[in-house]
């Protein structure tokens, strides 16, 4: 129900199987005396509590121990570590693409449980480093890349004088052609890194839907890494998917 205000409603005793809440803000959401056999959460969650137990450090270490490229991209703080990081994300998703390319490229548009598609998702990490370093930090004349895709729920009038085409269907090496451009940038841009730079204030924020404010480089850079590595999680288990 997109647009609806649902803030401190009820619901109760009400059949909600089947039901799907996307790209909302839940602070403060009590799901109580509920009965289910299937319950999927997936977020950002500040606290986690399930049956009065909070389960967020657990969640936290688990997803750790199985993607550990999350701590060294939350990490990062010297020039080096975020050299190294980026080397790392390079080599994550050369890796991670050969094994889409092993799939139709029809399964490469295919939403997962409503999730993005592989190509989708290449988009949107175009449109990350577009605006968190093309704009931001490097102030480009022209950082956005019309094959680029922003966070779920940007309002078409953003998008469009933002210059992206969202209905576009490229394939994955048009957008791979795009993205390596984008990537050579950020390499290049870790590559020359010094503590001045990453403590320099940018002028710009990243795009108009982003508050005003203060934004550092290295603000800038670890959002970039989060992205990389976040997606990149979301890829491979829809890819396992995708492969069964």
């Amino acid at each position: 129900m997109p647009g609806e205000q649902l803030r401190g409603a009820l619901v109760h005793l009400s059949d909600l199987s089947g039901l799907e809440i996307r790209d909302c803000e839940i602070s403060g959401l009590r799901v109580v005396d509920c009965y289910g056999s299937d319950v999927y959460l997936g977020g950002d969650f500040g606290r986690l509590v399930v049956n009065d137990v909070d389960v967020t450090a657990y969640v936290e270490s688990e997803l750790d121990r199985r993607h550990p490229l999350r701590v060294l991209a939350r990490d990062v703080s010297t020039p080096t570590e975020h050299r190294a990081a980026w080397e790392a994300i390079e080599s994550m998703w050369e890796t991670t693409l050969a094994r889409a390319r092993r799939l139709p490229a029809s399964a490469l548009h295919e939403r997962v449980r409503g999730e993005w598609s592989f190509v989708e998702t290449q988009r949107h990490l175009l449109f990350a480093a577009d605006a968190w370093v093309g704009n931001a930090v490097l102030e480009e004349d022209a950082p956005y890349h019309p094959l680029g895709y922003p966070a779920g729920g940007t309002p078409p009038e953003v998008c469009a004088a933002l210059g992206l085409t969202l209905d576009a269907r490229p394939t994955l090496e048009e957008v791979l052609q795009a993205r390596r451009a984008r990537m050579a940038s950020v390499r290049r841009l870790v590559d020359g890194l010094t503590e001045a730079e990453l403590d320099r204030v940018c002028t710009r924020k990243p795009a108009d839907p982003y508050p005003d404010g203060e934004y550092v480089v290295r603000r800038c850079l670890r959002v970039v890494l989060k992205e990389e590595v976040e997606h990149h999680r979301y890829a491979v288990r829809d890819l396992a998917v995708l492969e069964g």
